[in-house]
């Protein structure tokens, strides 16, 4: 029997092929006597199992991401039965159920999840949670080295049950799904759990679907989660793609709920972040909220003591004399996590002409620099345009890589200095992505004048997003003219087109909002 629990870890269990002594295989050969001349072309191999063990808590997505919407109920009865499959270990009434199915794939899906022919079983799922499923070995080992040395190899045991616990049941079918019917059928709450099935039993296409579906997935409010897990799964391009998001929405990141379910190492690679594009009283508020999660975690009273033990050394990871003074002195001055000598010390540090020296990092983070994407070749102003009563500038733009828009920079008064309100949006097929009211103080030149969204706004390649601007002000001001339909800006293309929400003269060729601001 093939057991492969976990106790108090998750395991990575892989078989390898190692070689076998060319002097061993001969004494096994002389013992045998005569064997046929088939079995002494194969090359000497054994097969060893090599458990990984890992203390990072293999992580489920139920609260990361969206539900799935149900299947369109309007399927055939094929598909219907595939799905019935999927919740119960059926046989074939039939008697001539094969001629039924023109290939052999679709014969083969037959068999998933199927009793028929079974000749193995997995009892799947922690303890209390346990699913068992049929198996077909010769399926299996077609699809996996892993099932192929687990049954075929020199050390196969021949037994008829198999126990997994360190897997859900749910990810094991989707594997199973995988290798039986050549479908990859991925679902978020479960599709890290099926990562770490795929991972597991060395699927490495279906692992890639995993890591897609996560990468299209992927937002402020999960990347934190996601971050941890692409290091535990070890996928460096899904650990890039969380670091460029928590880097360009740092703020959104670190108040999300799942900023608080990270792991310590996470915590303090995200504290040692150099480019993290947030305020630093945000970081010592989230790290504030992780404590307090953490002491739960390790059934500890939630105490200011407490706390600070939990965060330990990660706590001078924190630049706090980089904060500004009112940030300091009605935040991280009052919350009681420092001592007093270190109070102390950073407000001399704030204020002496000698400083003390400190244990926390005393530079600042260097943050993002802001792209600016600017469409117009030349700009100008007549005696009667271009002028603001309330309506609306607007342009559509598309961008062939991921970026996040922090704001855009418009035009402003040309007879003289003049102050703007400025209410900035930006939609997705009708659907506001963010908005902002601020205004803004233009002196008179022909220069831009950026205008900020609270948050960066994701925004995804080769979908047409919506950027609009209701100006209210006296003065006439600077517009584009020369309007470009394509610009290159560094890495990234953006195309615009003319809006239908443009009701004041705004187009491609010319108008307001002659710049887009963004992160890459």
């Amino acid at each position: 029997m093939v057991d492969d629990k976990g106790k108090n870890m998750k395991c990575l269990t892989f078989f390898l092929m190692l070689p076998e002594t060319v002097k061993n295989r001969s004494k096994k050969s002389s013992k045998k006597g005569n064997s046929s001349s088939s079995s002494s072309k194969l090359p000497p191999v054994c097969y060893e199992i090599i458990t990984l063990k890992t203390k990072k808590k293999k992580k489920m997505a139920a609260d990361i991401f969206p539900r799935k919407k149900p299947a369109n109920p309007n399927t055939t009865a094929v598909q219907q039965y595939h799905q019935q499959n999927l919740n119960n270990n059926n046989t074939i009434p039939a008697p001539n159920w094969q001629g039924l199915y023109p290939t052999i794939r679709e014969r083969n899906a037959v068999m998933f999840n199927n009793d028929l022919m079974a000749d193995v079983h997995f009892v799947v799922g922690p303890p209390g949670g346990t699913q068992r499923l049929p198996g077909h070995k010769y399926v299996l080992a077609v699809g996996s080295s892993v099932f192929h040395a687990m049954f075929y190899g020199e050390l196969a045991e021949d037994k008829d049950e198999i126990r997994i616990p360190d897997v859900e049941p749910a990810a094991f079918l989707a594997m199973l799904k995988y290798i039986y019917c050549d479908e990859i059928d991925l679902a978020a709450d479960t599709v890290l759990a099926t990562l770490y099935a795929a991972k597991k039993y060395i699927v490495p296409h279906l692992a890639r679907a995993c890591v897609n579906f996560l990468e299209t997935s992927l937002s402020a409010k999960n990347a934190c989660v996601l971050l941890s897990q692409s290091c535990l799964f070890e996928e460096p391009d899904l650990t890039q793609r969380c670091w460029e998001v928590i880097d360009a929405q740092a703020e959104l990141a670190l108040k999300s709920e799942g900023f608080c379910d990270i792991d310590f190492q996470t915590l303090e690679s995200i504290l040692r972040r150099e480019t993290l594009n947030a305020k630093e009283i945000v970081v010592f508020e989230a790290a504030l909220n992780w404590a307090e999660v953490e002491c739960q975690r390790q059934d500890l009273p939630v105490s200011i003591e407490n706390k600070r033990k939990v965060l330990g050394k990660a706590l001078y990871l924190i630049r706090i004399p980089t904060m500004a003074l009112d940030d300091f002195a009605n935040g991280a001055a009052q919350s009681g996590v420092l001592t007093l000598n270190e109070t102390n010390d950073i407000f001399l540090w704030y204020t002496a002409a000698k400083k003390p020296e400190l244990e926390f990092v005393s530079n600042a983070r260097k943050g993002l620099v802001p792209q600016r994407c600017h469409r117009f070749q030349s700009c100008a102003y007549r005696s009667n345009q271009w002028r603001y009563r309330g309506r609306c500038d607007s342009i559509q733009f598309a961008v062939d890589k991921r970026v996040f828009i922090a704001g855009f920079g418009l035009y402003g008064s040309s007879c003289g200095s003049a102050e703007y309100s400025a209410k900035i949006e930006l939609k997705r097929q009708g659907v506001i992505l963010g908005q902002n009211l601020s205004k803004y103080f233009s002196d008179g030149s022909s220069n831009t004048f950026p205008v900020w969204f609270e948050y960066p706004v994701q925004i995804e390649p080769d979908t047409f997003y919506t950027a609009s601007v209701i100006l209210d002000g006296n003065e006439l001001s600077y517009f584009g003219q020369e309007g470009m339909t394509e610009v290159q800006c560094g890495k990234v293309t953006v195309q615009f087109q003319c809006s239908s929400d443009s009701t004041n003269g705004t187009g491609v060729q010319g108008g307001q909002i002659p710049e887009l601001i963004f992160y890459a």
